[in-house]
């Protein structure tokens, strides 16, 4: 009993990170007790962003390695440009209305995601289950 409280203790918070562009964001979710605490904190964020690719019968598999990229919608400054190496992503953005691309194996979604003051807005991006990485022949010829 005992070595299930020391292992429950182990795990640990993913790390507040700050992007280029100075915005503080947080990877995280790989695991059922890392994504449980994404879910717990998500409302504290200002954006919450999910990612994950569709099976065929299943949920949706949770993804990595996705290129997240939020500009303003108005003014197309770009605010966040980070790889989001885990399915769940938060963000500190300040209030306002944003263009959010996110790609994966050379597939980029895009959706708008507006952020009120005191609300956690949220994206969650799918990504159909054929995509697959380009071939590298592929790849140089785009």
């Amino acid at each position: 009993m005992l070595a299930a409280h020391a292992s429950a203790a182990m795990v640990s918070n993913p790390p507040i990170r700050m992007a280029p562009q100075g915005v503080e964001y947080m990877c995280g979710g790989s695991g059922q007790a890392e994504a449980s605490f994404m879910e717990t904190v998500a409302p504290r964020w200002a954006a919450s962003f999910q990612f994950a690719m569709n099976q065929p019968g299943d949920a949706p598999a949770r993804v990595t390695g996705v290129k997240l990229v939020v500009t303003d919608a108005y003014n197309g400054y770009q605010v966040l440009d980070v790889m989001a190496d885990a399915p769940h992503l938060l963000a500190r953005l300040a209030p306002g209305t944003y263009k959010v691309e996110a790609t994966l194996d050379g597939l980029t979604l895009i959706q708008q995601l507006t952020v009120v003051n005191g609300r956690g807005a949220r994206a969650t991006f799918v990504w159909p289950s054929n995509l697959s990485a380009p071939e590298p022949t592929q790849a140089s010829l785009r």
